[in-house]
């Protein structure tokens, strides 16, 4: 598959995120970058603009009882320019 995007990490805030992170979550995480990277139109169930913000976007994910999210901003386009991740637990009803 071709890249349409490259990923940027802003200094090493994602990257901690990242490593913190169980096996699985990692994977799910490696699932939706590569999507980022290589999907001409990103799934908006992944990716979201900030409103309110000057060029903020989260991608979002659920995984088991987490939602996770990691911000970002573009560069030019096709650079992407990942800063930190959190997750929040699921609130049961």
């Amino acid at each position: 598959m071709d890249r349409k995007r490259t990923l940027l990490f802003f200094r090493n805030y994602f990257n901690e995120f990242f490593e913190s992170q169980k096996e699985k979550v990692r994977e799910k995480i490696d699932y939706v970058l590569f999507l980022l990277t290589t999907a001409e139109r990103i799934p908006k169930k992944f990716f979201s603009y900030i409103e309110g913000t000057d060029g903020l976007f989260e991608i979002r994910f659920e995984f088991e009882s987490n939602i996770y999210r990691i911000f970002c901003c573009f560069d030019e386009g096709n650079l992407v320019v990942l800063f930190n991740g959190f997750y929040n637990k699921k609130k049961n009803k």
